[in-house]
């Protein structure tokens, strides 16, 4: 049994506090911190056993280091924003504490996702005794762990990798995102990369798309390719991939209320002057859009998420879905969050577990591929997101 400490009071950080009060032979004391404290006290008021709560300014190392210092936990669940993932980790290299994440750090000023920041820690990490676990979200995150799992189990070789993330839920607002809305749209107004032939291939913002058959009754989507942080990390530790692309759906609705905020540089994120003072225009956007925490009693229908998978088996051509799908109303009753908030907090309980109880171990910064996927598909199936294999006649072009 451990102490855990969770950073980050959204609506990530409320499913991974109540997922970890769920698993008490475990993660036998949990502290939650924000920087509004109070929200933490609001989330605690929801779970069945006490959890301690506490205030932190997660960009303040030194004040990072003493809240870990004095409540001396075995492991860091970080589910703040990916700008503070480097504080954070300082501290945990100061305190001696352990580490997991859900989203590489990307810097304030530039929309760039890379794991160069966070790699550079390893031999800090791995010189303390310390453990680090980046992306143990959904994606990045369970992608992660299911590409490894097909290339243990499925496949002898894998060709091409395409990552599909479908949300095929409703929430009746007229624009809103379902996870942090400064991220959100940081990521998808970003010009798309994919993996081809030994090299980065470029695009420009959602101008590559498709349509994609979702099983279980969500049928045609529109999917459109994306540059997202978990190919950066399998491409690198799958180098005989050929291909690896991320694909996202997206409303035309969505899509009509991005183009004109874009437009008009609501999605700006350098400073602009405003009345005297400098002002960044998607940090005032966000706080005029609805907090994704509220989304939960509003958000009906399921999201579809999974690994597409071109390779061979005993010599012979094989395609492969490897998914998950998740209702968003049976996550509110359960842990009063909807399934985006779902998809990724479960997995970053799972990954903290498998630290804590040594399935996964080792001194060092770690990819989730680089670990054995079977406990952690296990535990998918335990734990609220089973998983379903299915073989297809064709690849997506």
């Amino acid at each position: 049994m451990a102490k855990v400490l969770i950073v980050g009071a959204g609506g990530v950080g409320q499913v991974v506090a109540h997922k970890c009060a769920q698993v008490p032979e475990v993660f036998e004391k949990i502290v939650l911190a924000s920087r509004t404290e109070e929200k933490c006290r609001r989330i605690a008021a929801q779970i069945k056993r006490p959890i301690a709560t506490a205030q932190i300014d997660a960009d303040d190392v030194e004040q990072m280091t003493a809240l870990l210092q004095r409540e001396k936990p075995e492991l860091v669940i970080n589910v703040a924003l990916p700008y503070q993932d480097l504080s954070i980790m300082d501290a945990c290299l100061a305190a001696g504490v352990h580490y997991v994440d859900t989203a590489n750090y990307e810097p304030p000023d530039e929309a760039k996702f890379e794991y160069k920041w966070q790699w550079a820690y390893q031999d800090r990490f791995r010189d303390k005794g310390l453990m680090a676990l980046l992306g143990s979200g959904f994606d990045p995150g369970v992608t992660n762990v299911f590409t490894a799992w097909l290339h243990k189990h499925a496949f002898d070789t894998i060709d091409t990798l395409d990552i599909i993330d479908c949300n095929a839920g409703e929430h009746g607002q007229a624009f809103a995102t379902n996870f942090n809305p400064e991220i959100n749209i940081r990521e998808v107004t970003a010009r798309g990369r994919y993996w081809q032939n030994g090299g980065w291939q470029s695009t420009d913002p959602l101008s590559v798309h498709r349509m994609f058959d979702f099983p279980e009754g969500i049928g045609p989507k529109k999917i459109y390719l994306l540059y997202h942080e978990e190919l950066e990390s399998l491409v690198r530790h799958f180098p005989k991939l050929q291909r690896a692309r991320f694909w996202m759906t997206f409303s035309d609705n969505y899509l009509t209320h991005l183009r004109v905020l874009e437009n008009v540089g609501m999605t700006r994120i350098d400073p602009v002057p405003y009345e005297g003072r400098e002002i960044v225009p998607i940090k005032f956007l966000k706080a005029l859009l609805p907090d994704p925490a509220s989304l939960g009693p509003l958000t009906k229908g399921r999201t579809c998420i999974g690994c597409l998978v071109q390779g061979s088996q005993n010599g012979k051509p094989k395609v492969a879905f490897l998914y998950n799908i998740c209702d968003h109303e049976a996550c509110y009753r359960e842990v009063q969050s909807q399934a985006i908030s779902y998809t990724t907090g479960v997995p970053a309980m799972i990954g903290a577990k498998m630290m804590l109880t040594g399935k996964w171990r080792g001194p060092g910064v770690f990819n989730m591929e680089q670990l054995d996927p079977d406990p952690f598909m296990e535990d998918l199936n335990r734990y609220g997101l089973p998983w379903t294999l299915t073989t297809l006649d064709a690849p997506m072009d």
